[in-house]
């Protein structure tokens, strides 16, 4: 049984991150220890590729405070976009899993066609609507076909969801607001060229904020080039906390009330007080 994070931390979450990635596999225990001893009291890997999401959902079984999610990456969508509604659906049953993705659009590396992406995409929105589980959006140079595609499939039926490692325009993140998402922030929010990013999450409610390391990529300052691991998000935290201009310990009760309220399935650390007002 995995403790929880001692009573004198501040409670953080790290909503994203890819534990079962190679760079972890000889260290993993030690990463989770580090993330608890920082505070990190819920983390959620994320599965990229269902032929790697009985290795994700393994570890989430492993460690009591982590849980996962089924999904397809963009970049992957034509090699393994052909999944079917069904079997999301089936594979989001495991108590364990708790969000629908990642998956989106992301035209800037073009490692899939677009229409492929746009393809699963449908069916990943279509699985979120069915389970009503959180669905992980990953958008890239994809803004007005984002927007275009989230807002006409809320209006064939409503569906919770995240913009995750947000680094859209303001556009983005006022439509995907309007329709109850929530925004996501990693790493990349502490870095000197991030100004525009901060300028926008500065406009979002902080109801609608979460954090996420996104590991092992995109360690935040003053971590950079290290390999990004859950322990780190207590900086992107900070950093976040100083964009909203609010106490960094009132923020994280803040943003792990949302993520519990986003991802309803996971459950509540026991040393936490009930659920926010």
């Amino acid at each position: 049984m995995s403790r929880q994070c001692d009573d004198t931390e501040m409670r953080i979450v790290d909503s994203h991150c890819h534990l079962d990635f190679d760079s972890f596999e000889g260290d993993l225990e030690e990463v989770v220890k580090r993330a608890r001893d920082a505070g990190v009291c819920r983390m959620l890997t994320i599965c990229t590729k269902i032929s790697a999401f009985d290795r994700v959902l393994a570890i989430a079984e492993r460690f009591d405070d982590v849980f996962c999610s089924v999904g397809v990456h963009p970049h992957e969508a034509e090699q393994e976009g052909h999944v079917t509604l069904e079997r999301l659906v089936e594979l989001a049953g495991h108590p364990k899993v708790v969000g629908i993705g990642e998956s989106g659009l992301d035209y800037f590396y073009g490692n899939a066609p677009r229409e492929a992406q746009k393809v699963s995409f449908l069916t990943h929105i279509r699985a979120a609507r069915e389970t009503g589980l959180p669905l992980i959006v990953h958008s890239r140079d994809a803004d007005e076909d984002m927007a275009e595609m989230l807002e006409e499939g809320y209006r064939q039926g409503p569906f919770p969801g995240l913009l995750h490692c947000f680094t859209a325009g303001p556009e983005l993140a006022r439509r995907a607001v309007e329709i109850g998402f929530y925004v996501s922030l990693a790493g990349i929010i502490t870095f000197k060229s991030a100004e525009s990013i901060r300028q926008t999450v500065a406009m979002i409610p902080s109801d609608r904020l979460l954090v996420e390391t996104d590991s092992p990529y995109l360690a935040p300052v003053p971590m950079r080039g290290n390999r990004n691991e859950p322990a780190f998000v207590r900086h992107t935290h900070a950093a976040l906390a100083i964009v909203k201009r609010v106490d960094e310990t009132a923020f994280a009760e803040q943003t792990t009330e949302n993520f519990l309220r986003l991802f309803s399935k996971v459950s509540r650390p026991n040393d936490l007080p009930g659920t926010a007002g």
